[in-house]
């Protein structure tokens, strides 16, 4: 046997040894529970308030979106010029709007004077609020009109920029204000933000995964040290897939449920993909048609439900 035979053995060996130490030591150490994630069954959120069906993050969105029996809704904010944190996803109001220019450029005020519903087209090519203005809406505003429901936020602002500087803190003072903890999972794909947030927050909202999360996760699920891999947030919201990486597996899926983990799928409009992600496993569907999400969910409890007589 030459020299490089053994010293490769012996690499080999003491890898083993080491996996073998490690696994009867460290136990993987589940998230606690969280009250907003306590739910029996899979979940339906509504991507922006369901913006298939109506003006993405508008009232008329989120009601039609109650109406139809969601659970929650997915959202994403933002600061305005007067620090005021808006319920928007892109960062100029081009868009969605008759209006142009940045979001931190106008006053809560002044955004409230565009149609945030001019540029909207229905399933049927209709653009129904053309000519009805639908105002942006605030976080503050969607608190006092949704007292129960589930928010997923996510913050859009960029750490690095004066109104991700402030979001974190101006965040939890207002989800602290409405006694809101119970009923928020805070994410960003900023992990940065989610960091920042939980140092106001210590552990009281439910804390979404950022990519850097989602990365390190999957980096430990597919290695040999997954027990050595410690989580710090409570739930995933991710795609089915990231690059040519499928997140959909219901190993996966499996691996965090054991850490006490559930997983949540963006965004999903069709039934035979709903259906298939939960029989994965997946506790979750983020979706742009709420109106196919809930009916597909309900048919699906109908079903375990007709099996179990």
């Amino acid at each position: 046997m030459g020299k490089k035979t053994k010293v490769a053995i012996a690499i080999a060996a003491a890898s083993a040894a080491a996996w073998a130490g490690s696994k009867a030591i460290i136990k993987p150490q589940k998230r606690d529970d969280k009250e907003v994630l306590q739910y029996g069954r899979p979940i339906v959120l509504a991507h922006r308030g369901g913006s298939l069906l109506a003006p993405e993050h508008t009232m008329p969105a989120f009601e039609k979106a109650q109406a139809l029996g969601v659970d929650g809704f997915e959202i994403d904010i933002r600061l305005t010029k007067d620090e005021e944190i808006v319920v928007f996803h892109d960062e100029t109001v081009d868009r969605t709007s008759d209006g142009t220019g940045s979001i931190k450029d106008f006053t809560l005020e002044e955004l409230k004077q565009l149609n945030f519903g001019y540029n909207f087209e229905d399933l049927d090519g209709q653009s129904p609020y053309k000519e009805e203005k639908v105002e942006i809406v605030s976080l503050r505003e969607l608190l006092e009109v949704f007292p129960n429901m589930y928010i997923n936020i996510d913050i859009k602002d960029h750490p690095d920029t004066y109104e991700g500087s402030l979001m974190p803190s101006k965040l939890w003072r207002l989800i602290e204000e409405f006694d809101a903890q119970n009923r928020i999972v805070l994410t960003s794909f900023f992990s940065e933000q989610v960091d920042r947030f939980n140092l106001y927050a210590q552990n009281r909202v439910a804390l979404g995964a950022g990519e850097n999360d989602v990365r390190k996760a999957f980096t430990a699920f597919t290695s040999q040290f997954g027990h050595l891999y410690h989580p710090k947030v409570d739930v995933f919201q991710i795609p089915t897939k990231h690059g040519r990486v499928s997140l959909d597996s219901p190993r996966f899926i499996a691996f965090l449920e054991k850490l006490n983990i559930p997983v949540h799928y963006w965004t999903i409009d069709d039934e035979e993909t709903i259906r298939s992600l939960i029989e994965n496993g997946a506790k979750g569907i983020v979706t742009d048609r709420p109106d196919i999400a809930v009916s597909v969910l309900q048919s699906i409890q109908e079903e375990k439900a007709a099996e179990a007589e």
